[in-house]
């Protein structure tokens, strides 16, 4: 299942939750967040098959240097919410269980408009609000 939001516009200062339900025998799915599909300043990607949190960027269609996370807190099966913020440096990811992990904002851009959701996941809801400060 695709999910794609463009011309919506998610910048500093903002939270962005999601919440969905992997699919059951899910091996990966992926939430990329960036300008376009060749422009992904996020790409998170959750792979079932060796329990591992990947996340890289995508740069006029040439993907950096992976950043792995053996933090595992997804279930075959199963509900989760994420909740994502981020500055020009860095992007800040609240897992499900409530863990923290970071990966730098390789674009360095205050604003994204491209999100998408794909891979073995359903019920993808999003939601953004403005953080307090």
């Amino acid at each position: 299942m695709a999910f794609r939001v463009e011309n919506m516009s998610f910048k500093q200062g903002q939270e962005m939750t999601f919440t969905g339900k992997t699919k059951s025998g899910a091996t990966k799915f992926s939430i990329n967040i960036g300008h376009d599909s060749d422009n992904f300043a996020l790409h998170f990607n959750p792979r079932f098959d060796n329990g591992q949190i990947v996340c890289n960027s995508l740069s006029g269609g040439s993907w950096g240097d992976e950043q792995k996370d053996g933090h595992f807190p997804f279930q075959d099966g199963e509900q989760f919410k994420l909740v994502l913020n981020f500055t020009n440096e860095q992007f800040y990811i609240k897992l499900p269980d409530g863990h923290m992990m970071d990966f730098p904002n390789r674009l360095g851009d205050c604003k994204y408009n491209h999100i998408m959701v794909d891979g073995d996941v359903k019920q993808s809801v999003m939601t953004s609000s403005e953080q307090d400060t």
